[in-house]
């Protein structure tokens, strides 16, 4: 007999909606404080939306930040933030730095001739320093960015509202976007919270993560539709709970394997692609929860209107047609 792996049991009976209020609200408290976050702290933007330079250098010596200040203060290059980055994947005589210099006058960040003395400065504060790689960014171009990214953050959110609209009934896709609203929102928040960077790279996380939290949704969504017809006059809340348990092998085994793959990106992916990653995990996991914490308590608080016989076109037409073929 092959060995089956379950993680979840066949049948579940837990009561997800017991403390619905607790976990609405907080809910609620954790969208909240995310957005005082961003008001009071702000976010961490990148090159991409702030505009500048930033510069990677490695060296065998080392780092010195204050040598590298040092060296780059006769350049009067404004705002010069120097980081020393940590890696395991690290050598033991790899050090690693990143030089973030503020967007100049005019529509170019760094110019050659800037970028040249930047060079010789570090040179002349380490022998054994190269630059790897510079990524600079108008600050025209930066504004332009911030606003197409928000924009494409709302056009997945209103093409989302209208696809569970025609799908399934208004009360759900009320309760769908809330639940992506409040991914979105307390992701941005950990990110103003522990002031990680933020740029394009996190908004791609961010609409991937609006996809994520959708699909796990739509799941619930679909078996709930099926177990109110099946379950006419049992009441919505124990529906939902049985809907919920149904899915719950299913929810456990996508979202386990999913960030087990995460997980090692985070661990071994390396310091480059570590802040999306970071924004994928915990985007996982929020979006995991507020499928049944947020969009199934909406749901719960608008209630769905049972005593309409509606049917799915495709299941009306399948019907018609296996009429037809007795007739």
């Amino acid at each position: 007999m092959a060995f089956r792996l379950k993680l979840v049991p066949d049948h579940t009976t837990f009561d997800f909606f017991r403390h619905q209020v607790l976990t609405f609200g907080f809910s609620v408290f954790l969208v909240l404080a995310s957005i005082g976050l961003v008001l009071t702290m702000g976010l961490n933007f990148g090159i991409d939306f702030k505009g500048g330079t930033t510069i990677r250098t490695e060296s065998t010596q080392p780092l010195d930040v204050g040598a590298y200040r040092t060296a780059l203060a006769p350049l009067n290059l404004g705002d010069v933030s120097i980081t020393q980055v940590f890696d395991p994947n690290f050598d033991a005589d790899q050090h690693v730095s990143m030089i973030r210099i503020e967007a100049q006058a005019g529509d170019e960040a760094i110019t050659p001739e800037q970028m040249v003395s930047i060079e010789e400065a570090l040179k002349a504060a380490d022998g054994a320093v190269k630059i790897v790689s510079t990524e600079s960014v108008g600050p025209k171009v930066s504004g332009e960015l911030i606003w197409t990214a928000i924009w494409s953050v709302l056009a997945a959110t209103a093409a989302i509202l209208v696809y569970i609209w025609l799908r399934f009934e208004w009360q759900f896709s009320v309760g769908a976007v809330a639940a992506l609203v409040h991914d979105i929102t307390v992701t941005v928040g950990i990110f103003s919270l522990f002031q990680i960077k933020f740029d394009l790279t996190i908004i791609a996380a961010l609409l991937t993560i609006l996809g994520y939290s959708i699909n796990d949704t739509v799941v619930v969504f679909d078996r709930l539709r099926e177990n109110l017809v099946k379950y006419k006059t049992m009441p919505l809340r124990d529906v939902m709970n049985i809907s919920v348990n149904e899915t719950l092998s299913r929810t456990v085994m996508t979202s386990g394997t999913t960030l087990i793959a995460l997980i090692a990106l985070l661990v071994l992916g390396g310091d480059v692609i570590r802040g999306f990653v970071f924004a994928m995990t915990w985007g996982v996991v929020v979006g995991t929860y507020s499928s049944v914490f947020v969009a199934k308590n909406i749901v719960l608080f608008l209630g769905v209107d049972r005593d309409k016989d509606k049917k799915d076109p495709a299941d009306k037409f399948f019907t018609e047609k296996v009429a037809d073929a007795d007739n």
